[in-house]
C-alpha cells in the first residue's frame, strides 16, 4: 500500500472507540537506515478560537490492527 493510500483515512482506537484523527494530518516518526515508519503523531485540536489546544499522541506502527477503506484501526498495549 502507498503512503498516499493512507492519507484520507480516518485512525480509530479500537479499545476506547477515540478518534484520533486523519492519517494525513500525522507526523511520521521514520527510522532513517531501514526507511521503515517507526511511530506516528496524530495532531487533534480540542476547543474553539484562541483556546484551541492541540492534543497529541504518539501512537507505535505495530499498534495498527487492520487498515480498511476508510480508516485504520489501533489497540493499545
Amino acid at each position: 500500500m502507498k503512503l498516499s493510500e493512507l492519507y484520507s483515512k480516518e485512525i480509530i482506537n479500537i479499545d476506547t472507540g477515540e478518534n484520533l484523527g486523519i492519517f494525513g494530518d500525522c507526523d511520521l516518526i521514520i527510522d532513517e537506515k531501514s526507511g521503515e515508519i517507526i511511530s506516528f503523531i496524530s495532531g487533534q485540536s480540542t476547543g474553539f478560537g484562541f483556546f484551541k489546544e492541540q492534543k497529541k499522541k504518539e501512537i507505535m506502527w505495530k499498534h495498527i490492527k487492520k487498515i480498511g477503506s476508510d480508516m485504520i484501526i489501533i489497540e493499545n498495549e
